[in-house]
């Protein structure tokens, strides 16, 4: 099934001017209206304008601070007025939804706990019915491409078409050294399926500290997305969640400063005449990869014939075991990362077994 999604450009929203990145600000949780407005004034006064803070905040056990609430509302109408800042807050159902809309907050986004639930965004998409306000979707918690998609679908089907998403990483196992593993392969595919589709990254909680926000930023530009999530503390030090990763708005500017931003294109004649050049050999070669994959899998076939007729199992792991690693010592040769190899020959050795399947139970031989 073809996904489209009736978008409007990020452009077009009123809030976020070119060159990239388009930057979104502010602390984790709107603690005190003091806190809030010190950093509020701290990001205006070198250009921000957007700016965020948590007013619900999702924990895992209960007693921990989980925001101010309705009250935080009344802080950021507070920035509005006082910066001419446009804010924004995350919702996780209707009840926040309404609150927002009360109050006149310019931009929601929507947090990776609650898009990994079908029914409070069919309930958030509900409240938001029609209205205007920009909606942004982080990814859910799990890398789960096609919920992330459910997510903004809904929200399209309600008539949002001010939406973007937002990519925070995704909570695994192995995620270190970052608090949520970058998993940028996924974002990238979100990203070719639909191109039009404004795309920020939040390496705050990416990274779970100012140590990476630098590098993770970095790659968010150099994969073309069009903006960041940064969060920014007066005071980081005596921050009521997630302390170690925010920035102070004189540290934030110094970091977007420090981004280097390339063009997604180029119109000049030598870069697209050398580059064409290339992808042309890329394509000639990706054919031949395909025609001897095909050749690998013609062997696979007799491999499986023969098994039927010696009666002979398909899994031989020890065997598998070995050709692995020398695939892996052949790989560390030619410079290419052994997580690459084991990736690309266990998904060869995957259809290896699929068509020695088929030929012991009689199926498709051709």
């Amino acid at each position: 099934m073809e996904r489209k999604l009736d978008i409007i450009p990020v452009t077009e929203w009123g809030f976020f001017t070119l060159p990239r990145p388009m930057v979104i600000a502010g602390p984790c949780s709107a603690e005190s209206e003091e806190q809030v407005l010190e950093t509020a004034r701290g990001l205006a006064a070198w250009g921000i304008h957007m700016f965020r803070a948590g007013i619900w905040k999702p924990r895992t056990h209960p007693g921990c601070f989980e925001g101010v609430g309705v009250t935080g509302l009344k802080w950021l109408k507070k920035v509005k007025e006082e910066t001419g800042m446009k804010v924004c807050t995350e919702v996780a159902n209707e009840k926040h939804v309404y609150e927002c809309l009360k109050y006149g907050v310019d931009l929601l986004w929507i947090g990776a706990r609650t898009s990994a639930n079908p029914f409070l965004m069919q309930e958030i998409a509900d409240a938001l019915q029609d209205t205007d306000v920009p909606v942004l979707v982080k990814n859910p918690i799990n890398p789960d491409l096609d919920l992330w998609i459910g997510a903004l679908e809904r929200l399209n089907r309600a008539g949002i078409k001010k939406l973007g998403v937002i990519h925070r990483g995704f909570s695994t196992t192995n995620s270190k050294p970052y608090r949520n593993a970058p998993g940028w392969k996924i974002a990238i595919e979100l990203r070719a399926m639909f191109p039009n589709l404004p795309f920020f990254a939040d390496p705050s909680h990416m990274g779970g500290s100012t140590l990476y926000l630098k590098e993770l930023s970095q790659r968010a530009m150099d994969l073309g997305l069009e903006g960041l999530m940064i969060e920014s503390h007066c005071n980081p030090a005596v921050a009521l969640s997630d302390a170690k990763q925010q920035l102070t708005p004189p540290e934030l500017r110094n970091l977007i400063e420090s981004l280097v931003i390339r063009e997604k294109d180029s119109v000049d004649k030598d870069y697209r005449e050398g580059i064409e050049q290339l992808r042309t050999q890329i394509d000639y070669i990706d054919e031949d990869i395909i025609q001897e994959f095909g050749a690998r899998m013609d062997v696979s076939r007799k491999i499986g014939a023969y098994k039927r007729d010696h009666n002979v199992a398909i899994l031989q792991m020890s065997r598998w075991d070995e050709v692995m690693e020398g695939m892996k010592e052949k790989a560390r040769m030619h410079g290419l990362s052994e997580k690459f190899i084991e990736a690309v020959f266990n998904a060869v050795h995957d259809e290896s077994v699929r068509i020695q399947n088929e030929v012991l139970s009689g199926g498709p031989q051709a």
